[in-house]
Order: structure tokens, then C-alpha cells, then sequence
């Protein structure tokens, strides 16, 4: 059977890597962007990274060019989206500019296509309460990029139906993601309140004093990061007593029911706080490596991956 045709909306940085996804898994795919050029550079950019993935073993026997020629230029949206069962928009994230490009995705894709977006920050209500066909649009949210890290959050809005979800799921899972089926939207989703809730203490630690920035990044790359690569957070507990999950909330619940006690205020995200981390920042990594440093965490990443893949047991 054929993959289904699928249709890419904005061809940046999130655009590009999904229209790689998709390919790589032999869907073809249509990509659009109101800017031209925009989407010229995201086809090249689906060769690069295939030809980064290839050189990491990650392309599955097939070629840079194999998986970039699944990828075409549509000349407008409506013609982007005409054959598509799944449409994954990547605009910018501008709830005005959300609504204008579901409505228009909402009246040329075909009628049972999912439509999903990509969105970071927006809950799917907002964007989607007055669509005719809101039944069938979600939120589909990567962890940057999706070139390469699996999981993918799939969020409904309140009138969004089970066979959307359904479909968006197995979609996914088809391409190799992991998909995550949230019950409900609320703010942040899963992967940011979780990434915030890191982020408020490590902000917390440098402006009490208590650790540098450098501190904080060595504390979760060398320390707590090598373990949650390979297991999540109840994981780790169960693993780290003896007694498993139960144990070690007795053993070290009444320590972190001290901490949480104690972090009723909300840290200073800007002011001297973000100049200390910024100037530790920009000490490291001068702002003009950045993309180098982008380039190199990706590979790293790719590596890391392909050191997964050839340690999971095959089922």
C-alpha cells in the first residue's frame, strides 16, 4: 500500500525536518511557503540532513536522493494541500496568523485529511473554535528536531474527534515517531511543563547564588541527562530503590516534599539573572557559532540515535 500523500505548510527550520520525516518513511510529500525561497532552502535542507542521517547509518538503505525526490514545491497552499490525508502546518506562532491558515487549510484540504499543527505554545481551541471542520485539527508538537528526537505530542482541543486522534497517532507511529495522546489540551502540553518546571529552578539556583549557569548545564548534561536518555522520570525512581517506586518515595519523599515548599516564588527570568546566563552563554559560544554549535549538537544527536537503534532488541 502506498504511503499517504502528505502536506507540509511553512518551510522552516520544524517544516523541513518534518517533510525529511515523512519521506524518509516513503510518504510523498508537498511543501509550502509563502515565501518562495523559503521553500527552496527547505529542499535542500531535507537533502542535507538525509545526507547527515546517511552518513550515521539512519537512512535505512536508501539515498539522500531517493528520500528528497518524495519532496515537491507547491505553488500555493491550495494546491499543496489537494490530495493530502494529513497536513502538519509550521507557521509561525501568532494565534491571528494560526487562525488565517487553518481556515484556508480547512476549506481546500480534502474533507477527511487531519490537520495538524505544530505549534509550541498555542492550545488547538484557539486557533480552531470556528472551522466547519474542527473536528479533525489537533496539535501534532515535535521536540526540536524532529528530524531526530521521536516523541510527538498529540493534543486535542475539545471538539476535536477520536478518529482524528487516531489517525494522527498512527501516522505517526508509521514514520517512527512516538507519539504521546494527551487526554486534554492545557498550557505547555507535557514536554514544556516539564521543560519549565526544570528551567524555573535552574533559574531559581543562579539567581539565589547557589550555582553558575555552567554548574546547572554540567549538573543535567553529566549527571541526570545520560540517565533520562534511557529512562524517563518514574522509571528512574523505580530503578533507584530497592523496593521500587513505593520505596523511594518513602525514603526521599519527606525531601522533596521540603523543596516543593519552598519554591512558591517565581524566579526572575530577565534582569540581572538573564544577563548572568547570557554572559556565561555567549563566554562558551560566541552568537555568531551558534549554528556550528546547532550543526553539531544534531550530529551528536544522530550518533546517539543510531546507538539506540542498534541496542533496542528488535520485537
Amino acid at each position: 500500500m502506498r504511503p499517504d500523500p502528505i502536506a507540509v505548510i511553512g518551510a522552516g527550520l520544524i517544516g523541513s525536518a518534518w517533510a525529511f520525516g515523512f519521506a524518509r518513511a516513503g510518504h510523498p510529500v508537498t511543501l509550502w511557503d509563502q515565501w518562495p525561497e523559503a521553500a527552496q532552502a527547505a529542499h535542500a535542507r531535507v537533502t542535507e540532513i538525509a545526507t547527515d542521517m546517511q552518513a550515521a547509518g539512519l537512512l535505512d538503505g536508501q539515498t539522500p536522493a531517493q528520500v528528497a525526490a518524495r519532496v515537491t514545491l507547491a505553488p500555493d497552499l491550495e494546491t499543496c494541500v489537494k490530495n493530502a490525508l494529513h497536513v502538519q502546518e509550521n507557521v509561525s506562532e501568532n494565534v491571528d496568523v494560526k487562525r488565517a491558515v487553518f481556515a484556508a487549510l480547512d476549506a481546500a484540504a480534502l474533507p477527511d485529511a487531519v490537520l495538524a499543527s505544530s505549534t509550541s505554545a498555542l492550545l488547538p481551541s484557539s486557533f480552531t473554535e470556528t472551522l466547519k471542520g474542527r473536528a479533525r485539527c489537533l496539535v501534532a508538537h515535535p521536540i526540536n528536531p524532529p528530524s531526530l528526537i521521536p516523541a510527538v505530542e498529540i493534543v486535542p482541543a475539545p471538539w476535536t474527534g477520536a478518529t482524528a486522534m487516531d489517525r494522527c497517532a498512527a501516522t505517526m507511529a508509521g514514520i517512527g515517531q512516538k507519539p504521546i495522546r494527551m487526554a486534554r489540551e492545557i498550557d505547555g502540553f507535557i514536554m514544556n511543563r516539564l521543560q519549565g518546571a526544570l528551567l524555573q529552578e535552574a533559574m531559581r539556583l543562579v539567581a539565589d547564588g547557589i550555582a553558575t549557569p555552567e554548574d546547572i548545564d554540567t549538573g543535567i548534561r553529566d549527571g541526570l541527562a545520560p540517565r533520562w536518555s534511557l529512562c524517563g522520570p518514574f522509571e528512574a525512581i523505580d530503578l533507584n530503590a530497592p523496593g521500587g517506586v513505593r520505596d523511594y518515595v518513602a525514603r526521599y519523599g519527606p525531601m522533596y516534599r521540603i523543596i516543593g515548599a519552598r519554591q512558591t516564588t517565581l524566579p526572575d527570568w530577565e534582569g540581572a539573572t538573564l544577563d548572568r546566563i547570557e554572559a556565561a552563554r555567549r563566554a562558551a559560544l560566541p552568537l555568531a557559532d551558534l549554528p556550528k554549535a546547532q550543526t553539531r549538537r544534531d550530529r551528536r544527536l544522530m550518533a546517539l540515535m543510531a546507538h539506540f537503534r542498534r541496542e533496542t532488541p528488535q520485537s
